[in-house]
């Protein structure tokens, strides 16, 4: 008889719809561009620091914090790493990544 009892269905609706009016702003919270971007923006940051740590390290330059009153001429004080060839690497991915992008876009046309 509970289960035919008016006020227990009224419950019940009224909890389900509570609980579909929680998950449906779940998904709307979830795919908002707004939080989208700030989930990307949290990503990439993610890998650039964990890219810069790898190339600090591959250098042989540990990181350390700057103090807003450092002097610029000070922030090397012991010797300047060789960015030599980290640029010349640079240089050659960005020439690599280019070739392929204009063979991609000649081949397609």
């Amino acid at each position: 008889m509970a289960d035919t009892d008016p006020d227990e269905l009224e419950r019940r609706i009224a909890r389900t719809r509570a609980e579909l009016a929680q998950t449906v702003d779940a998904i709307a919270d979830r795919v908002s561009p707004k939080r989208v971007a700030e989930r990307t923006v949290t990503d990439v940051k993610s890998r650039a620091g964990q890219f810069v740590a790898s190339v600090g390290d591959a250098l042989g330059v540990a990181p350390r914090p700057v103090a807003y009153d450092d002097d610029p001429e000070r922030l090397w004080e012991d010797e300047r790493p060789d960015l030599g060839p980290v640029l010349i690497g640079a240089g050659a991915l960005l020439i690599v990544g280019a070739a392929i992008v204009l063979w991609r876009r000649r081949r397609r046309g």
